[in-house]
């Protein structure tokens, strides 16, 4: 996907019948600090070459190009460094091997360990550029055993009061650490758990305490926990066993005290069985095309409407769904335009906005719509002056749009008070040179950007807590993952849910998808420090879109289908595995651009029923049918 990453960001397509680069060497290694020189050559169907070479690499920060195709070494990592010759691209894969160990930072979480009890060092080992290693084998010594010891795992085992000093090794890096072993208190242990019986998917915590004769905690233990058996996961915070289970059945926690104690707990776990069906209600297919983001809404007329875009194609369609079991086209709008993604209506539903891309203009921006007949939708009027390269994606709040601009990779911020004449009044984007800005949501006064590799952009814009205004956002924090292609977000409660999307490299619209990607749950509880505590990943297909409302999460699932997932109480671990799945529903159809082969886009709910678009066979209507209700 870096390849696919490369040409998103130089808006350019590989022709194979034209002319190709060939860039040399294509894969290499260098070390950090060192340099290389690379040539590329440009070859047509006559076997001709041509000169003029523009240079430019997927991670600046990693591997630095100049103008004639030299590149340097700056940190460990891989990049793609990109040559492009008339309008045609070739690529390098250039590997920077890690460094090794410089420095070792040890730390323990208490200031004195209790005799026989134990504790988890803390250790981050560091090149000499300050990049955290993982996986780096270590060596523990103790000065003086009698007192503490540290096994291969690095968990200190204090034995007696004294003074301990560790000496810890990783290759020619040391460092030291005193270790403090203080008389104990405890006359017994105990551990108990927030409940002992719960479903799949329930957390349960778990506390190891030391006691006096009175019950009386006086001791704060730092214990290593075990299960013993497969199927549920432990997290373990501050001491704290956060347990939660997969999959059914009888579970013996046991929390390691010391070397010589260990207290147990029997947890019992239930199905998290929730009897639930998707029923489809009606389909509109898009004969001879491919399907965008649809947006539903009541019209003026009092009548439901569902407008939905096209991909490949320059018609925006309007049906109505007043019957939601028999949706009617009611009409057509062309635009100038190779790619309608994104439809949003205004919540006055008087106004519709639309984006494009590809226009043969090359100018592309949005396009306002006037909707006084919302089955008779007619253009209102058009804004491409600072987005002319193209707009993804788009978010109205109020009279603002926030708009995802392909040629900035910054949002840009339409102020559409007068609906005739919309005019940028801010703008907002990562200070980078290369940078890909997928889409945007505004909720509560912040604004989470989708930023692909560089992961979800929390802003303030008009929640007031980080000096933010809807015109002038101000940074919150951002959160990034190794997956990168950070593509779609969505808070509901202290979560916000992020969606990767990964296309294979030699994608074709035409035949069948087989896409990757899946959701990270991710705690704002505190948005300065945000954190992955769960993920959701159907195994055989890629994560689209999502819409989170009533403890429910509805996504579409790609080649998967449209999926709907339990997001009610506290959220840890693998939601799939889990069983928090309630129902799914595959779009695909015998009559579709590509026949019987799923790739559902997102979903929304609108009075009761989930309204999903399917790239290859148009638009959908579902219902969700609860047995029960969700606990």
């Amino acid at each position: 996907m870096i390849v696919a990453s490369m040409l998103l960001i130089a808006g350019l397509a590989q022709d194979p019948q034209q002319a190709q680069v060939v860039v040399a060497p294509a894969i290499l290694e260098l070390a950090v600090d060192a340099s290389r020189q690379l040539t590329a050559r440009s070859v047509n169907a006559a076997g001709s070459a041509a000169a003029e070479v523009t240079w430019r690499s997927s991670a600046p920060d990693l591997v630095a190009v100049d103008s004639i195709g030299r590149i340097t070494a700056l940190r460990p990592g891989t990049a793609m460094v990109m040559a492009l010759v008339n309008g045609v691209v070739g690529f390098a894969q250039v590997t920077v091997p890690a460094l090794p160990a410089a420095t070792i930072d040890a730390t323990l979480p208490v200031d004195a360990i209790a005799a026989g009890t134990s504790a988890p060092l803390g250790v981050i080992v560091r090149d000499r550029q300050g990049t955290p290693l993982a996986g780096v084998a270590l060596v523990f010594e103790s000065s003086a055993p009698a007192v503490a010891t540290a096994d291969a795992l690095g968990r200190v085992f204090a034995h007696a009061p004294g003074l301990a000093r560790l000496r810890i090794t990783a290759g020619t890096a040391t460092s030291q650490l005193d270790v403090r072993v203080a008389a104990n208190p405890a006359q017994s242990y105990r551990l108990e758990a927030s409940r002992t019986t719960a479903r799949t998917g329930d957390v349960i915590r778990l506390n190891a305490a030391g006691v006096d004769g009175a019950g009386r905690e006086v001791v704060r233990l730092l214990p290593a926990w075990m299960m013993d058996r497969g199927g549920a996961t432990i997290d373990v915070e501050e001491g704290t066993a956060v347990f939660v289970a997969e999959e059914p059945g009888q579970y013996r926690i046991t929390a390691l005290i010391g070397q010589d104690i260990a207290r147990s707990a029997i947890l019992e776990i239930e199905p998290r069985a929730i009897a639930a069906r998707l029923e489809a209600l009606g389909r509109g297919p898009l004969a001879g095309h491919h399907a965008g983001d649809t947006w539903a809404f009541e019209g003026v007329d009092g009548r439901d409407y569902a407008y939905i875009g096209t991909f490949m194609h320059d018609w925006m369609k309007a049906w109505d769904i007043t019957d939601p079991a028999h949706p009617v086209l009611t009409d057509s709008l062309q635009l100038d335009a190779r790619r309608i993604n994104d439809v949003k209506i205004h919540p006055n539903n008087r106004i519709g906005i639309v984006t494009r891309e590809g226009a043969s203009s090359r100018r592309n921006g949005i396009v306002l719509l006037d909707l006084s007949v919302p089955a008779h939708p007619t253009i209102l009027s058009e804004y491409s002056e600072t987005v002319t390269g193209g707009v993804h994606n788009v978010w109205i709040e109020g009279d603002l749009v926030y708009a995802c601009h392909n040629g900035t990779g910054s949002m840009h911020i339409i102020d559409i008070s007068d609906p005739r004449a919309p005019r940028e009044v801010g703008r907002w984007g990562l200070d980078k040179p290369v940078k890909t800005l997928h889409d945007v949501i505004v909720q509560d006064g912040y604004a989470y950007l989708s930023y692909w590799d560089d992961g979800a952009i929390m802003l303030d814009v008009g929640a007031g807590t980080h000096g933010g205004t809807p015109t002038k956002p101000a940074l919150v924090s951002q959160f990034s993952y190794p997956e990168g292609n950070t593509h779609v977000a969505w808070r509901a409660g202290r979560y916000l849910f992020l969606g990767d999307e990964i296309f294979p490299d030699d994608w074709d619209a035409s035949r069948p998808i087989e896409a990757r990607g899946f959701i990270h749950v991710v705690d704002y509880s505190d948005p300065e420090k945000p954190r992955q505590v769960a993920t959701y990943e159907v195994p055989e297909a890629g994560v689209h879109n999502v819409w989170a409302e009533n403890d429910l999460l509805y996504v579409g699932y790609y080649q998967g289908g449209l999926r709907v997932l339990d997001i009610s109480g506290e959220l840890r671990g693998d939601l799939y595995r889990q069983g928090r799945e309630l129902a799914s529903l595959r779009t695909g159809a015998p009559d579709a651009v590509t026949p019987n082969w799923s790739m559902t886009w997102g979903a929304q709910v609108f009075k009761g029923n989930i309204i999903t678009s399917d790239l290859n066979s148009g638009l959908w209507i579902a219902r969700l049918q609860l047995a029960r209700p969700v606990l």
